[in-house]
Formats: C-alpha cells, structure tokens, sequence
C-alpha cells in the first residue's frame, strides 16, 4: 500500500501527478498498487489543529511507502506559533525512523541553460547528497529564556555514535555501487559534534568499507566546491541541517529545485528493501497554486525512488527515469525550465508526455 500524503500548496498537483504515474507503471508491468490519503502540514492543521494526526501516522505506519507533496505556506508561516505544518514532516520521520535522506543531483544536457551556470561547467554533473535525517539541531532540546534585557534562544544539536554509524553505512555502500569514493562533511575545526562525527566515519570507513576513498569536508569549503568545482562530488554524507542547506544549494546547479526527487529510508529488511517518504525537495510554492505551473518532475523521479528502494522494482524505476529522460529531452518543460527553448507546457501536460513514454515496450497485462 502506497499512503499519500498530498500537503500543502502545489503539494496535491504534484502529488497527483506522482499518483498517475505509479498506476500506469502498476498497468504496464502488471502490478497491483493499492492508495490511501492522509493529511499533514498545514492542510492537517485547518481541519484538526495537528500537523500530524494520529490517523495520518497510523496510515503510514501500515503503508509499504508514501509519497509526499510539499508542506507549509505563508497562512501558517508565523515564527512564534506553537504549532508549524513543518512539525509534522519532522514528526512522521521520527514516527517511521527514516534516517537517510538520499537527494541526487544530476545535470541533463537539455536544460542546462536553466542554471546560472556556464553548460561547459556542469556537463557532467551527477552526485547524491546522503543526509542524516533524525538527529542534530533540528530535533534537539529547544528553549526560549527571557532576561533582563531580552530574550536568550538555545537549539542543541547532539549526534550519537549509532546516529553516525548507520548513516554513513548507507552512504559508504552508495559509494561502493557508484565511483568508490565518499565525502564527508563537517565542521569538525568548531564543533564537538562534527569532531565526533569526523571519528565515527573514519572508523567506520576504515574497519568495514576499506575499499571505499574517504574525503573529510569542512561544510563552508564543501559550499563552496559545490560551486567551482561540482564534478569533483560523487556521494557526499553530512549530517542534518548542513544536508538541509547545501542541497538546496545543489539544486541551482541542475537548473531547477523542481527537478529534484528525495527518499527518506529506514532500516533495510532481509530483502534489502527500505519503507521510505518520498518527496520533491522544492517547497508548497504558494505563489502557484492552481496556475498549472509547478513542475512534477522532482516528484515522479521521486516515485521512480520509491519503486526501487522500496518495492525492488529496479526495471519500473528506470522506465520512469527513462520517461522523464525524454520528455526532458524532447522540450515538454514547466516555465522554471522553458527558458531553454521558450516551449512552456502545463503541470498536466508534462505528466502526459512521461506517462506516455512510460514501458512503451512492454507488453504486459495485469
């Protein structure tokens, strides 16, 4: 079972577009997949004053996989509320343990002219972040002191040693399958959590994955290698909010942040399967709601994630790389990538032209 959770702003578009592509893939290879709906963010915080309500977990729970929109927006965008949409996206990781954030970054030929960059500097760009996901700053202790001249706000970041350890586990295997070679982000000249970070990963590269080339990173460096030197990066692993920001930072390289897919993965079973989130990186997009605008790629890579981590659908997963491969190629483009060739097509119409692409050569019945 596949539990969506559509969310806030282009979230439902998008979403759906996802949805129509996995019941294709479900009539062109003979699947079954069954859906069921759930709300989160914003959208759970108008109809029952949760960003995660207990159904919504519950759901997820049973699910195999689930696939996700986008949360937030400005209606709940107010920095003293109690209760924010992002706590829900927060709280469904916990609630699921994902721990592993994979967010590729890859930069086609056909939409090169989207990116601020010069085409000769990206050609050849292909990399993928592995971001922890439940530890550091963004789930440590929070408080908020009044004094005497003011206010005093403290977020504690805190890792564990086991936090580490299956995180770059995650990472040094991704390595292993793609160029051998891994860097590791930190900030180990400031903080004690990166020098633990830093000693954790040595050890654990050292003793278990020898064949595997470590590379340490301090994280301002890594921002700006990320820019000079973007085809220096195969697998990079870094902890949760430098993960947060230097992905999105990634994102100008490829042209688009619409372009760009997620997996949020827990532990494997016997089968090496993982139960994940699935989600484009880009946010609600409140500004185009509704316009047909918002670009469904990021999300339908995503759903090719999720047949492959999730299902072990590897040959579903690259025919609906393989689809959106060419659509891309072929100009079919939302307006965040039409500026290279001035062709703007629809949210819609973009879905149409991958679903159509998708198992053209398969012939088989469900």
């Amino acid at each position: 079972m596949i539990a969506l959770l559509p969310g806030d702003g282009i979230g439902p578009e998008v979403c759906a577009a996802g949805r129509t592509v996995l019941e294709v893939v479900a009539e062109r290879f003979g699947h079954r997949f069954e859906f069921e709906e759930g709300v989160i963010g914003g959208a759970a915080i108008d109809q029952v004053g949760n960003p995660l309500p207990d159904s919504t977990v519950e759901m997820c729970q049973r699910a195999d996989a689930v696939l996700l929109g986008a949360v937030g927006g400005p209606k709940w965008d107010i920095p003293t509320a109690k209760v924010r949409p992002e706590q829900g996206l927060l709280g469904i990781r916990r609630a699921l343990g994902l721990f592993a954030n994979l967010r590729p970054v890859r930069c086609r030929p056909a939409v090169l002219a989207a990116s601020p960059f010069k085409p000769e500097h990206l050609a050849g760009v292909d990399f993928v972040f592995v971001r922890e996901l439940t530890g550091g700053i963004y789930f440590g202790e929070k408080r908020l002191e009044a004094l005497d001249n003011g206010e005093r706000a403290t977020d504690v970041c805190s890792y564990t040693t086991i936090e580490i350890e299956r995180i770059v586990r995650v990472a040094a295997a991704l390595a292993r399958s793609r160029s051998g070679r891994l860097i590791s982000v930190d900030k180990a000249n400031v903080l004690e959590t990166s020098r633990l970070w830093r000693r954790v990963v040595t050890r654990v590269i050292s003793d278990e994955y020898p064949d595997v080339e470590l590379q340490h990173m301090l994280v301002d460096t890594c921002a700006m290698k990320l820019v000079q030197t973007p085809r220096s990066f195969d697998v990079v692993v870094t902890e949760n909010m430098f993960g947060d920001i230097l992905t999105d930072e990634a994102a100008v390289l490829a042209g688009s942040i619409g372009l760009l897919p997620s997996a949020s993965l827990g532990a494997g079973d016997a089968n090496g399967t993982r139960r994940g989130i699935y989600e484009p990186i880009h946010g609600s997009a409140p500004d185009i709601v509704g316009t047909g605008r918002a670009n469904p790629i990021g999300t339908i890579l995503s759903c090719a994630m999720l047949l492959r981590h999730s299902f072990g659908m590897e040959t579903e997963a690259r025919a609906v790389e393989s689809a959106v491969e060419a659509t891309i190629e072929d100009g079919a483009l939302t307006p965040d990538l039409a500026v290279t060739n001035g062709r703007v097509a629809l949210t819609s119409e973009v879905t149409a032209a991958i679903v159509s692409r998708i198992g053209a050569e398969v012939s088989v019945t469900s």
